[in-house]
């Protein structure tokens, strides 16, 4: 919604590009401003369209959000003709960015070059081939193809971190030459917690984050087991991912009055407030791209206990504790002692990360 929010507020015509299982449609300046409100406020959307209704897999939401696409488009193609749509109604010279890891296809990558612009990708991490122990089955291979594409295609490859560089570039060179690049941070709105949201009265713990295997959850798990009755409250709060059997059903076998609680229902305002009350923030993640949840928590000045990965040496430099995983004791001691602190008493400074305007001005100076 940034780069939407950005392109809009800008002088410059812009377009949008959506794939449908039926093919691509164009929207114009008039037709993103109309997504733009539908996106922020799903509930005014329009009810499912038929074609919507014709495709599987899709959400409710998912089926609204393409009914209201499909009523606001400039213009459609079958994806057969994506190219002599593009080629019809964009002028020659039309800059492409893609910034979801989205779309990378051989098809769009080709039409969008016919344009004669800058084609600008974003890379968020390159996790599925550095770590592919965590991944779903078949992620792997197509993500591969995705960077492959990137590759060859793209003008300028936009970074969010400069860990995420090095990285994707070690995997682009293996294939040959590597795309120009500059690495930007991503902007960060600040936090808005609600202030009628009831946080617990002891000390307690926040964890956000997927429930996925890379993120580590059984570790946590295992430290609160050690800690035994007297620990402090652990709030785990994420949707759950994949290929977590064996930690899911240590969710599920939970006491309701235990010390470990799992809160995938929040809504933005609630999670923050819950992290903003805590006696510490953990993130025992084994690989990560950028890192917003470690960077909310700084912002709100809660005390981050997090596993040694160089992305967040990075951003947050020396404002959390680094404790590297196979350290059970270092980690057990920690907790302990930020649980016994009051948090009234933090003195140290808020982190101010870069905001959106600085992200653009980084990432608009090469086009």
């Amino acid at each position: 919604m940034a780069y939407l929010k950005a392109f809009l507020a800008d002088d410059v015509p812009a377009f949008g590009l959506v794939r449908t299982p039926f093919g691509y449609v164009l929207l114009d300046d008039m037709g993103l401003r109309a997504m733009c409100g539908r996106l922020s406020h799903p509930s005014k959307m329009a009810s499912p369209d038929v074609l919507s209704l014709l495709s599987r897999g899709l959400t409710r939401t998912e089926r609204k959000a393409q009914t209201e696409v499909r009523r606001n488009a400039f213009a459609r193609a079958l994806p057969q003709k994506l190219d002599q749509m593009l080629a019809k109604h964009l002028p020659q010279g039309t800059h492409y960015f893609n910034v979801g890891h989205s779309n990378l296809t051989d098809r769009v990558l080709q039409a969008v070059r016919g344009l004669g612009g800058v084609t600008a990708v974003m890379v968020h991490d390159v996790i599925p081939l550095d770590f592919p122990q965590y991944q779903r089955v078949g992620t792997v291979e197509v993500f591969r193809e995705k960077l492959m594409r990137v590759r060859q295609f793209a003008d300028i490859v936009i970074y969010n971190s400069a860990d995420t560089q090095t990285r994707t570039e070690a995997q682009m060179a293996i294939w040959g030459d590597v795309p120009r690049s500059i690495v930007s941070h991503l902007g960060t709105e600040q936090p808005d917690p609600n202030p009628d949201f009831i946080c617990p009265k002891t000390p307690y713990f926040v964890t956000i984050g997927t429930i996925e295997p890379r993120k580590n959850h059984a570790f946590l798990l295992d430290l609160w087991e050690e800690l035994g009755p007297a620990a402090p409250e652990l709030h785990i709060v994420g949707s759950r991912g994949w290929n977590n059997d064996a930690v899911f059903s240590r969710l599920d076998a939970l006491n309701e009055h235990g010390r470990v609680r799992e809160r995938n229902g929040l809504c933005d305002a609630d999670m923050l407030a819950l992290l903003q009350g805590a006696s510490g923030f953990l993130f025992p993640s084994f690989a990560e791209g950028f890192g917003l949840p470690p960077v909310e928590a700084a912002m709100l000045g809660v005390p981050i206990l997090s596993n040694e990965l160089g992305v967040i040496r990075e951003i947050l430099g020396d404002i959390p504790v680094y404790a590297s995983v196979s350290d059970r004791y270092l980690w057990l001691t920690t907790i302990k002692q930020m649980a016994g602190d009051d948090p009234k008493r933090r003195k140290f400074d808020r982190f101010s990360p870069p905001d959106w305007t600085a992200h653009f001005n980084t990432v608009l100076s090469l086009i």
